[in-house]
């Protein structure tokens, strides 16, 4: 297997590659011939996404190794009685408590499950931790919303299933939007206003400062509920449950976290707003209509990104989203210098990838490049609010799928764009 290093240095290799290709095309290029090396630089390109792929799996399997071995060195012995449990606070052992709980209740909800959700399979300790760690799981992820069933899954587990709901789309990642966790699901209204068009005015000596109400400020509402969304069911053999090789944690993250993240992603990126959430997509307001219908020129992704005040595009959330059929397609076009929209990052220095210097996520439930769709979107993200309530619960049943066991999750959140002047989109004739 390639090192990390190797497979950065071919994939720079690939993106000069795949730009000879297009700069080969001249004016007097013949129709095959122009067909011949656009055909190369795609095939080149989706080389470079599945080296892409590579390398993010190669540093996630990195980290997870690294995270593995620092856990493995708190589980250790501790003192010299050899005991591998967490200390009290304040104890001679000098260990952290929660953590110490924290990983107790873990192994007890992991035997619960392996035991086909069965607690009388448990041995008494075992049910003793399940019922001490649950309150305490209660009240770190869901203040004030009571559990529906089953055990509270572990903080931990929590957490791997909304990474994978962020891998799976960009619209769920406190790192894009803005992210707001609340204890309870009551709804509640924001104040919203829109001053980028406010300013100032010169006062001559001994002038009155003006007072016409011009300079009031016009402020709207807008409201964040709860809504619920549930996966579902996952089923797992009686066979998986009990071996004991078999990474249980790992597949209910990956399992759940990719099904509440396909909804979720889909929901905050084309929701109407009626009785669902106000998708970015829906929300977001024209920049640009495209002169074609089945194509992007240069000149229209210029349109856009200026589209959007200067204010909004100097934030640290600022960039753009679509489809990954629109990013195959953007990568050819260039500026009226022969320059190429897209640069290549360098993931050594965690620099991304960007398009006319601004970042990009892709999010596959955004429209293809098609008539009247809304292919593109640029604007401050950090104005689409995402509410979360608590974190992900998962629901257990034995008797219906026996001898399978069935495990579904559960999220509440809203999401609602709180400026429609802070993103626009690009519409295709």
């Amino acid at each position: 297997m390639p090192t990390l290093t190797e497979l950065q240095e071919k994939r720079g290799t690939l993106v000069t590659q795949a730009r000879d290709a297009l700069n080969a095309i001249t004016a007097n290029t013949d129709e095959s011939r122009t067909a011949e090396l656009e055909q190369r630089h795609d095939t080149i390109m989706g080389e470079f996404d599945k080296l892409e792929k590579d390398i993010v799996r190669e540093e996630r399997l990195a980290k997870i190794e690294k995270d593995e071995e620092e856990r493995r060195a708190k589980n250790r012995p501790i003192g010299p009685d050899g005991e591998t449990r967490g200390q009290d606070p304040g104890g001679n052992g000098g260990g952290n408590g929660n953590e110490g709980a924290a990983a107790e209740y873990r192994s007890a909800f992991d035997a619960f499950c392996r035991s086909g959700c069965d607690v009388s399979a448990l041995d008494a300790e075992q049910r003793q931790l399940l019922r001490r760690g649950y309150d305490a799981e209660i009240r770190t992820q869901v203040a004030g919303t009571a559990a529906a069933g089953g055990y509270t899954v572990p903080v931990e587990l929590a957490r791997e299933i909304i990474k994978s709901m962020k891998d799976w789309g960009p619209m769920y990642d406190g790192n894009i939007v803005r992210e707001i966790v609340t204890g309870s699901g009551n709804e509640f209204d924001i104040p919203t206003n829109d001053d980028t068009a406010g300013s100032a005015s010169s006062l001559a000596e001994g002038a009155d400062v003006t007072d016409d109400n011009s300079g009031d400020l016009t402020f709207g509402q807008k409201r964040l509920d709860a809504y619920v969304d549930a996966t579902p069911w996952v089923k797992i053999s009686f066979e998986l449950m009990q071996d004991s090789v078999f990474n249980l944690e790992e597949f209910l993250a990956e399992a759940l976290g990719e099904r509440l993240g396909r909804r979720a992603n889909l929901r905050l990126t084309t929701g109407t707003g009626a009785s669902q959430p106000n998708g970015i997509a829906t929300a977001s307001s024209l920049g640009v209509t495209a002169a074609s219908a089945t194509a992007i020129a240069a000149d229209e992704m210029f349109n856009l990104q200026h589209s959007v005040n200067a204010a909004y595009r100097r934030s640290p959330k600022c960039r753009w989203m679509f489809a990954d059929t629109t990013l195959l397609a953007l990568r050819k076009l260039k500026d009226g210098q022969g320059n190429f929209l897209w640069q290549m990052g360098d993931i050594r220095i965690g620099a991304p990838a960007v398009l006319l210097d601004k970042p990009y996520s892709i999010n596959d439930d955004l429209a293809a490049i098609a008539t009247g769709a809304r292919a593109v979107l640029f604007g401050d993200f950090g104005r689409y609010w995402v509410r979360k309530v608590g974190s992900p619960l998962i629901g257990t049943v034995r008797e219906r799928f026996w001898p399978k066991i069935g495990l579904a999750g559960l999220i509440r959140y809203d999401g609602e764009l709180m400026d429609s002047a802070a993103i626009k989109h690009l519409k295709l004739a």
